[in-house]
């Protein structure tokens, strides 16, 4: 920081707190670009303040406490860059703070939790409940007994739950932001999970008092450079460590009862609606699913970032094939679906957002199955052999065996040891088998892969 340009506080701009009434999980550039900004925009944004605890790391709530929450949203395309000051966050926590977390769930006005923490987060086993086997799980359960502080999703927002129960606050809103089907059901489904075995006389209240809000989500996000900083400094005027890169593009579809009340989110762009499903499959297995695509495959070539891979044919083309075949299987209109395409072609050639392969190639053990594999399924249960789908797959096998982006992904450990299989056709069959118990018995689903990772390893040639 330049010790002549002033930090951005909220004394600097002359911009109050609004209270606090939502308490968010997963303090990263997207809730930032996204559901912060969002309720920034409200028009009753002075009445809806944001606590933000930070996931796995505290850094970001070390790097915005000085900042007092506030942060530049960069909105870029390729023709510049506009700023925003975003204000709605007022007051950042590491994510171990639990007494000041719970603190906030025993209060009245506080009307809703959010979540941005990844797939991963929810800890589920293959029938798509809490996984009550992992050692996490069970520390939980331990802490939760003797009150203690916990350390996983589930186990925070039981936590939380219990604590509102006690200080008799009120019903409340869990409304997941995380890039999974259905994910209100998913979040109602891990915590009851937990709560029967670690509070089983907590259920009847959670029944009558929570609502399990389900959301999509769609705004792509960079992870922030040095580069952005010095231009925040340059362009506003005052240091920023903290900014946030973003599209101008922004979609949030909500469905919830919000008990507690929520913000006027429709008056700022979000969109309310009695079902997220037709939204949220177009998002997660187009827009997501070629991400995945590119994050797996155009490292390969040498690309870096979203832009530099579209501007190439083959990975045009891959991507193409396989929003074929998703279009085939989404069950809407050809017309709207056509739109779509175009709209993320044209997002993905934003040359202002510099999205990072590498970034979105993280914890690709959680999110192929629900970016990818609905596709690879639908077309085998219809007799087809997913070309498309089959790229990624064969993307991934590659990233496993340490080609392409480095892999992140907490999640990727018996995937990785499948991988590495001398054998190519074992290696696939290994992996597939770690997406869906059985899916490496597919024979011909485990040829097209084989195939798919010998025409990739062609290119890198």
């Amino acid at each position: 920081m330049n010790e002549a340009t002033p930090r951005l506080t909220r004394a600097l701009l002359d911009a109050p707190s609004a209270p606090v009434r939502i308490v968010h999980l997963g303090l990263g550039n997207f809730h930032r670009a996204h559901q912060a900004w969002h309720t920034h925009k409200a028009p009753d944004a002075h009445d809806w303040g944001i606590a933000a605890f930070t996931g796995r790391r505290p850094e970001m709530a070390r790097a915005l406490a000085p900042q007092d929450g506030l942060y530049t949203l960069i909105t870029r395309d390729s023709g510049g860059d506009t700023f925003d000051v975003v204000r709605s966050i007022v007051a950042v926590h590491a994510s171990d703070e639990h007494e000041a977390f719970l603190g906030y769930l025993r209060r009245a006005e506080v009307a809703i939790v959010t979540m941005t923490l990844t797939e991963h987060a929810y800890l589920r086993n293959g029938d798509g409940g809490l996984d009550t086997g992992r050692a996490e799980v069970t520390a939980d359960v331990e802490a939760l007994a003797s009150g203690r502080p916990v350390q996983t999703l589930p186990g925070r927002l039981l936590a939380g739950l219990l604590a509102r129960r006690s200080a008799e606050a009120g019903p409340i809103t869990l409304l997941s932001c995380d890039n999974l089907p259905d994910n209100g059901d998913v979040t109602r489904r891990i915590v009851t999970d937990l709560a029967r075995i670690a509070a089983p006389e907590a259920l009847d209240w959670i029944e009558r008092n929570v609502d399990f809000a389900t959301s999509m989500v769609d705004r792509i996000t960079p992870a922030t450079t040095d580069e952005d900083m010095a231009l925040v400094a340059r362009e506003q005027g005052y240091d920023d460590v903290s900014p946030v890169p973003t599209e101008p593009f922004s979609e949030w579809v909500v469905s919830g009862t919000f008990p507690a009340g929520r913000p006027t989110w429709e008056a700022a762009g979000v969109q309310l609606a009695p079902d997220v499903a037709p939204h949220e499959r177009r998002k997660l297995w187009l827009l997501n699913g070629s991400h995945s695509l590119l994050a797996y495959t155009a490292p390969l070539l040498g690309h870096r970032t979203i832009d530099e891979a579209i501007a190439d044919a083959r990975c045009l083309e891959w991507v193409n094939t396989f929003w074929d075949e998703a279009q085939r299987n989404l069950g809407l209109s050809d017309d709207l679906v056509g739109q779509y395409r175009q709209d993320l072609l044209d997002r993905y050639g934003n040359t202002g957002v510099r999205h990072h392969l590498a970034q979105i190639a993280y914890d690709g053990s959680q999110k192929l199955p629900v970016r990818t594999l609905p596709t690879a399924l639908a077309e085998r249960a219809a007799g087809r052999l997913p070309a498309g789908a089959a790229t990624t797959l064969a993307g991934w096998v590659l990233h496993l065996r340490g080609q392409g982006a480095p892999v992140q992904d907490a999640g990727a450990g018996p995937a990785q040891e499948a991988a590495g299989a001398e054998d190519l056709t074992e290696a696939a069959i290994g992996v597939l088998n770690t997406l869906r118990a059985g899916l490496g018995q597919d024979a011909e689903l485990v040829n097209v892969v084989v195939e798919r990772v010998q025409y990739l390893q062609g290119l890198v040639a």
